[in-house]
């Protein structure tokens, strides 16, 4: 048979490869249409027409194959099983938000009354549900504000009240906030002016006296998270700065709201109010067990002062996050705290159940805060070890399942994982045990 010079036979099937209209009109892909919209299904159609073309896929196989490549979201962020122990995974999303706040965030997704009053048809208090509830579960403050996130309300809190002036802060709380922040950095983009006192182990009351000066705008007081200082050390409560006579911005940084025994020397919210604290600031994504968002909390004028100031347009939070930390306070438990608080002897349990179903050995397992929570605090807990070669398995499967590598065993933490996805665990190991047991 005589076959043009780079043309194909009759019976070359790429012949047979269907137009891409035809195959997006495809009832099987209606849904996921509807689902992900046409422009994502059509770079699907497009890439396996192309493996035809290759010779790798046979025509009939087309609409098979788009829906096997095809997304379970339009959003390219993949749910996770959290099996290292870490609490407050930052590399995960730290806080994993409660049932009632997930429905909040679904809910408030249309249209809805966030700053709106459904009595008289006029405009009311952005988010008054969601400052009444934190008003509420730190009842020692005048007023309480949300901004975007932690960093975000410590410099609106130093800009309304510093700028062009100076900001007393110890050299031992001169910390970096994390992916390369630093807080001299962080102060000084707003205009105002880092004085260091003490020394980066040593801080006196004295210290912050001798520095206060007319140009003072305030004394800031940060918890330093990821990394602790012992031996040879003193620093200056909250109670005895509020002695100087300038305002005291408190950056307690975890979002614990009260104080927590499992916690001793995580401060909280409530303390450092009552301490005299002008302004307390924290992230809601921590320990509050919330969404990304940053609390403030304080005294009447301080806090006003503070949502006047142009700065806090800029810093304004969405609706889905004035609903979110509204339902985290008003619903059931976080899974934050449940996490934290997991009983030892059920963690064990489980692992006993999942290591006798998949094999592996339970062993002991030192669980964290993370989010620069309590560091160094170690929560007892229990894990099924296995070989190494289950991580990057793990990791590729779906769902994913992230453990932790350590002494060159792979071991799968239960704390962070919810009993009833004990059993889609379970799945997931038995999937790649015979591509690991195959090495």
């Amino acid at each position: 048979m005589h076959i043009p010079e780079g043309g194909l036979s009759a019976a070359d099937p790429r012949r047979r490869i269907p137009r891409t209209d035809v195959v997006l009109a495809d009832p099987l892909l209606a849904d996921a249409v509807d689902r992900l919209g046409a422009g994502e299904v059509k770079q699907a159609v497009v890439r396996v027409q192309q493996l035809v073309r290759d010779g790798r896929l046979a025509p009939e196989r087309v609409v098979d194959s788009v829906l096997e490549r095809l997304p379970d979201s339009a959003s390219s962020m993949q749910p996770v099983l959290n099996a290292t122990g870490v609490v407050l995974h930052t590399n995960l999303g730290r806080a994993s938000l409660s049932a009632a706040a997930v429905d909040a965030v679904v809910a408030a997704a249309g249209y809805v009354d966030v700053e709106y009053d459904l009595s008289d048809g006029r405009r009311a208090r952005r988010g008054r549900g969601a400052l009444a509830a934190l008003a509420g579960a730190v009842p020692g403050a005048g007023d309480v504000l949300v901004v975007n996130n932690g960093a975000a309300a410590l410099v609106l809190a130093t800009t309304a009240l510093a700028a062009g002036g100076e900001v007393l802060v110890s050299r031992g709380e001169l910390v970096e906030i994390g992916d390369g922040f630093r807080l001299p950095e962080l102060i000084e983009s707003t205009g105002a002016r880092i004085r260091e006192v003490g020394t980066t182990n040593r801080t006196k009351l004295a210290d912050y006296a001798e520095a206060i000066g007319p140009d003072t705008g305030c004394v800031l007081k940060v918890h330093p998270s990821n990394f602790r200082i012992e031996g040879f050390t003193s620093s200056v409560s909250i109670a005895e700065l509020a002695t100087l006579g300038v305002p005291v911005v408190a950056d307690v940084g975890s979002g614990l709201l009260n104080a927590d025994p499992l916690l001793p020397g995580e401060p909280d919210v409530a303390s450092a109010v009552d301490d005299g604290a002008s302004l307390v600031t924290c992230s809601g994504d921590k320990l509050f067990g919330g969404p990304q968002a940053g609390l403030i909390f304080g005294a009447a004028d301080a806090v006003n002062g503070l949502r006047r100031h142009p700065l806090a347009r800029a810093l304004r939070v969405d609706k889905l996050t004035l609903a979110a930390v509204e339902a985290t306070l008003r619903g059931p438990s976080t899974p934050t705290e449940r996490y934290l608080h997991a009983d030892p002897a059920r963690l064990r349990s489980r692992c006993a159940a999942l290591a006798a179903e998949v094999g592996g050995e339970v062993v002991p397992s030192a669980g964290a805060v993370g989010g620069g929570g309590a560091p160094g605090l170690e929560l007892p807990g229990w894990a099924v070890a296995l070989p190494a070669a289950y991580a990057h398995r793990l990791r590729a499967g779906k769902p994913p399942v992230i453990g932790r590598v350590e002494h060159g065993r792979c071991l799968l933490d239960l704390r962070c994982v919810e009993e009833s996805a004990d059993r889609t665990l379970a799945e997931a190991v038995r999937r790649v045990s015979p591509t690991v047991v195959s090495l």
